[in-house]
């Protein structure tokens, strides 16, 4: 049997997949629960656990969690150590370099990119069919190039990450900082005349999709996570105004739309022992 876990920034959801059927799934929250506790109860139920793959809304390098603001860990080492005590094995990757391996299977694309907004933001690319991963697997952290100056700070401790602007967090941090009664949604922040958070969000996210159209220049790029998914008019909004934050020839037969799997980190996370190995 495989686990995939997919280790967002608001809740850890678990798969257990006995060859092509999912058994069973769980859940926990992501700031109440040790990510290596939460896998120690999974693998104890699921004796026969052979392989376990980690969608990680944060930074890891060579199977170590090296950065995770908006997730409780309780092991940084954590491939060495889940490997060592249950005999399995265990990769993990960020969780946009897992989405963009389920998208580019999806699509059968070997030039993809995938930018998902939710908690955070964030991109997976690949060219030519190879995850692009850099000198540390910290090469397409999008959410935390720097943007604008905020009045408060990113999980990453600097306040001008594009991330508070184009992402739940951000939107979230702009609310209490304004002191706000009502929640996080763009539908509600219009409603109760609060157009200016909108707006900043707007901007900020047609500026992290033309840089990744710039920087990457790829076939398709995939929209996907709550936030997107949450607000449909997003689509075409960016698909009107995207034109004004690119290089024209950037465009120029690329395919951008909203992704067609449900929780494709998981499905990503699933494919890393095949694409690890």
């Amino acid at each position: 049997m495989n686990l995939a876990i997919d280790a967002g920034g608001t809740n850890l959801r678990a798969e257990i997949w006995n060859d092509h059927t999912c058994i069973a799934k769980k859940e926990a929250k992501s700031v109440e629960t040790g990510l290596y506790a939460w896998i120690e109860t999974l693998l104890g139920e699921f004796k026969d656990v052979r392989s376990v793959g980690i969608s990680f809304a944060g930074q890891v390098q060579n199977g170590i969690i090296v950065s995770a603001p908006n997730i409780l860990i309780d092991e940084h080492d954590i491939k060495k150590v889940v490997e060592a005590k249950y005999g399995v094995t265990l990769n993990i990757d960020n969780d946009l370099n897992c989405a963009v391996l389920a998208e580019a299977k999806e699509f059968g694309a070997q030039n993809i990119c995938a930018l998902y907004v939710g908690t955070g933001i964030g991109l997976g690319a690949i060219e030519r069919g190879v995850l692009i991963r850099g000198f540390k697997n910290v090469a397409t952290e999008i959410g935390h190039i720097p943007y604008k100056k905020a009045p408060f700070l990113c999980g990453c401790g600097r306040n001008n990450c594009l991330e508070l602007y184009a992402s739940g967090s951000g939107i979230a941090k702009w609310i209490e900082h304004k002191k706000l009664l009502c929640d996080t949604s763009l539908q509600e922040l219009e409603r109760t005349g609060e157009s200016e958070i909108v707006d900043m969000f707007h901007e900020a996210l047609l500026s992290a999709i033309g840089t990744t159209l710039t920087l990457f220049n790829p076939q398709v790029l995939v929209l996907g996570g709550g936030i997107i998914d949450a607000n449909p008019y997003l689509e075409s909004f960016i698909l009107k105004d995207i034109k004004n934050y690119t290089l024209s020839n950037s465009l120029e037969n690329v395919t951008i739309c909203k992704s067609k799997i449900k929780n494709a980190p998981i499905k990503g996370a699933l494919l890393l022992k095949d694409y690890n190995d």
